[in-house]
């Protein structure tokens, strides 16, 4: 088995004919599967890509060299959203208990939170984006300005001929292409989160899922402007010891408009909203950093002066500890 990744984590690949190599290394991308071949000795896995860097999506292309059947178990969930779209060859989703074909006009998603087996043809090599769980969460509850409470879940099936689905491939395509033959620019961290969250944002806004009718009325509303003010103002003093006196007075409206305008809106009260930007914020340095330092100084720089409270508030909100997320960024 050999393996490649650059300083930067940036791009990553393997080659392997081993059955466990080839599983383990989709485990530290996808998460926790069950990978069943028929013929062992014919594998040969093969994966290339690239990690960007924001929020840990890897996009790129995988390949089995033989048949194989992927399976996913609901009392041990993946970690992410595996998106797929075979280049050449097939594959065959079950879940639910229907089938959903998926060739070179249909793409896959295979939700985290679900039992589901996807089949793959030995001669399939895929388009395929991992996603993390809690990175879609995030960008989902800052789409709809509030909290999400039920796990996000996809329809199964894409189409990739057609219509606003078929665009988000077309992205994903060209980020492929660009990704391969770039120079440093696209590698920046400013210009691969614009990238990333365009990619995440777009899968929302293309793909049916059980949160698409909110979304689209989310959109239809635009906060009033002293609500505008109140939320810059937290954005521009997350790192400071601001109060709820500070943000009224940023605000210029009486402690109740604030609060019915935050819920309506934001769907929490303003302090709420300041403590999971905080932790956001501190979730995005840890990504962004991947290093060693220490996670208490990064919490401690964002207003978070109760460390055992930040850890589990942060738990809460992204479903793993921080060190766990540091760990999982390093090890990418």
């Amino acid at each position: 088995m050999r393996s490649t990744s650059e300083p930067n984590n940036r791009d990553i690949g393997t080659a392997s004919s081993d059955l466990d190599g080839a599983r383990d290394w989709m485990a530290s991308i996808c998460g926790p599967h069950g990978l069943q071949v028929s013929r062992p000795e014919r594998l040969r896995f093969h994966q290339s890509g690239t990690v960007l860097r924001s929020m840990a999506t890897t996009i790129g292309y995988v390949e089995y060299g033989t048949d194989v059947t992927v399976a996913v178990r609901e009392n041990s969930p993946l970690n992410c959203y595996s998106v797929s779209l075979p280049v050449v060859g097939e594959q065959e989703l079950a879940a639910h208990g229907k089938r959903w074909l998926s060739d070179q006009d249909r793409g896959v998603i295979v939700s985290p939170q679900e039992s589901q087996d996807l089949a793959i043809t030995g001669n399939c090599r895929k388009l395929h984006v991992a996603i993390p769980r809690s990175a879609l969460q995030q960008v989902l509850q800052t789409m709809l300005s509030r909290p999400v409470e039920s796990p996000l879940v996809f329809q199964p099936d894409m189409d990739a001929a057609a219509g606003d689905q078929a665009s988000w491939w077309r992205m994903v395509k060209f980020l492929v292409g660009e990704m391969e033959r770039s120079g440093p620019s696209l590698g920046h961290l400013y210009m691969s989160s614009e990238l990333e969250l365009t990619l995440l944002k777009g899968l929302l806004l293309s793909q049916p899922h059980n949160y698409s009718e909110q979304l689209a009325n989310a959109s239809a509303l635009t906060p009033p402007h002293y609500l505008t003010r109140a939320r810059q103002f937290i954005h521009d003093n997350a790192r400071e010891p601001i109060t709820l006196e500070d943000i009224e007075r940023a605000a210029g409206v009486s402690r109740f408009k604030l609060f019915d305008g935050f819920r309506q809106y934001f769907g929490c009260a303003p302090i709420a909203y300041l403590k999971r930007y905080r932790l956001e914020s501190v979730r995005r340095d840890i990504l962004e950093d991947r290093s060693v330092r220490n996670i208490s100084s990064v919490a401690l720089g964002w207003g978070m002066s109760h460390l055992g409270r930040f850890s589990t508030e942060y738990k809460a909100l992204f479903g793993e500890s921080p060190s766990d997320t540091l760990k999982r960024a390093a090890r990418r």
